[in-house]
């Protein structure tokens, strides 16, 4: 998933990468209150290269210019795509340009650092000449600096380049991303370098560990987000009085065998997906959860709901909070739910959900039993918790128990 560049300049701003002063602009008459002062440049803000070529990039002396040169962006398809964001950048007089930038090798499933004294629109016809730095072992400073030799460097432009590839890694690693791209990496007449231009990937699998770059996924124009953020939720209906919720299809199976092992029957399921433990941000879970809980209790049959999650990028926490938030929103549900997590932060969602009352499990079998009991007991007896598990106080909510291997 590509972040436009002005997204990209902005986690370089905050590595310490050296950007120019920007502007975001959403509009052509938001030219009027620019605070970059003339000569700028606008560009189109679409993920493909070659805008310059194609128009998407103009010098602009003035105001009235300006406006008249955003309004001709916008409505100017490149690839077949309208930006719907264009960028103000201050310009920059650059008397030599390279291509750095940090990547994923698939092949060796290593990060691998590439440079070339030639960037910019020349790093196309000259790609024999970039050279790369595999990344075998942890990174050092060595790395960087071995890449900036390998590219001919010396004296300040040396040490100058190795701090911005040092600085890219950083954030390559810091972000889980697959690529951080830049060219070019303009050099000025006083060797200081400027990062002109931008590219970053981000590892789609990364979403849910970057709360941030979720948030930026969130706000780009068209952009295509995860299958695992956006597939349907689909249940799957039997004939008995659990309903039962897990992520991944293993796990779904392994939880409906031990169901049947134990004598429970099962009344329907959900599988939310194991993909999505790895990209599903917080606010999508809780949406996902909400609406498999919403599907798994609409049917009159189901007497008890057991839920088995496994924690990836969503900790216990979050799921936790999930659930809660549900029964909440759902003050007069009279199902009550037998969840199991495993994962990081188990011990803080127990003391959110022990504050609510709910005894609290450590054992998937023990969670199976108790959701099996549930379901053979009569709906207005009341079923005491397994030993070792608190006593929840007699309230209007719906019991919650909560396991966890």
């Amino acid at each position: 998933m590509d972040l436009l560049e002005y997204q990209a300049k902005e986690l370089f701003r905050q590595q310490g990468i050296p950007v120019l002063p920007s502007q975001r602009i959403d509009r052509p008459t938001e030219l009027k209150g620019l605070t970059i002062p003339f000569p700028v440049v606008l560009k189109s803000q679409v993920y493909t290269s070659a805008r310059g070529k194609m128009g998407g990039i103009r010098f602009v002396e003035n105001t009235i210019d300006a406006i008249a040169a955003a309004q001709a962006i916008f409505h100017l398809p490149i690839m077949g795509k309208y930006p719907k964001v264009l960028l103000a950048e201050a310009k920059y007089n650059a008397e030599r340009e390279f291509y750095i930038a940090v990547a994923l090798d698939s092949a060796t499933r290593r990060p691998v650092l590439l440079g070339s004294q030639f960037g910019g629109v020349e790093v196309e016809a000259k790609l024999s000449k970039i050279s790369q730095v595999v990344v075998t072992q942890e990174f050092s400073p060595y790395y960087a600096r071995r890449l900036a030799l390998k590219m001919g460097l010396e004296g300040k432009l040396l040490s100058a380049v190795t701090d911005i590839v040092e600085k890219m890694y950083r954030l390559f690693t810091e972000r889980d991303l697959d690529l951080v791209e830049i060219n070019p990496l303009a050099v000025s007449s006083n060797q200081e370098l400027m990062a002109l231009d931008g590219k970053i990937v981000v590892n789609d699998a990364a979403i849910g560990r970057q709360p941030e770059l979720a948030s930026l996924v969130a706000t780009i124009p068209d952009q295509a987000v995860p299958h695992a953020l956006t597939c349907s939720i689909n249940l799957v209906e039997r004939e008995g009085n659990i309903g039962v919720l897990c992520n991944g299809a293993g796990l779904t199976m392994a939880t409906l065998d031990l169901l049947q092992k134990s004598k429970g029957k099962a009344a329907n399921f959900v599988d939310l997906g194991g993909d999505y433990r790895h990209c599903c941000p917080p606010s999508v879970l809780q949406d996902r959860l909400k609406q498999a809980f919403d599907l798994i209790t609409q049917e009159k049959s189901v007497k008890v709901v057991l839920v088995n999650i496994l924690g990836g990028v969503a900790s216990c926490l979050q799921v936790a909070e999930a659930i809660a938030g549900f029964l909440k929103w759902q003050s007069g549900q009279q199902v009550p739910f037998v969840v199991r997590l495993a994962g990081d932060q188990f011990h803080s969602a127990r003391g959110l959900l022990a504050a609510m009352d709910v005894p609290v499990f450590e054992s998937i079998d023990e969670a199976v039993l108790e959701a099996v009991k549930r379901s053979a007991a009569p709906a207005t007896q009341s079923v005491s918790p397994p030993h070792g598990a608190s006593q929840p106080a007699q309230t209007g909510n719906s019991p919650l128990i909560l396991a966890s291997a």
